[in-house]
């Protein structure tokens, strides 16, 4: 799955939710994202990984809801 749509689906579903969606800083290999109160890191390959792409919205859970991403 592509970053870019990773980071939008994330950031689609937390306006979809009314939950803060921003870019808290830049790491060395990774973008920092805050989602709510939680920290949400992503690396900056342009092709993540299906699996990796699901860890990622499984850290979104407890801001977005468990399986968010699969309605």
């Amino acid at each position: 799955m592509k970053r870019r749509d990773v980071i939008r689906r994330i950031r689609d579903e937390a306006r979809r939710q009314e939950v803060g969606w921003a870019i808290e800083r830049e790491g060395r290999n990774h973008t920092l994202y805050r989602l709510g109160a939680t920290m949400i890191p992503i690396p900056r390959h342009a092709e993540l990984d299906d699996r990796f792409a699901e860890a990622v919205f499984k850290e979104c859970e407890p801001e977005l809801g468990e399986r968010w991403w699969r309605t």
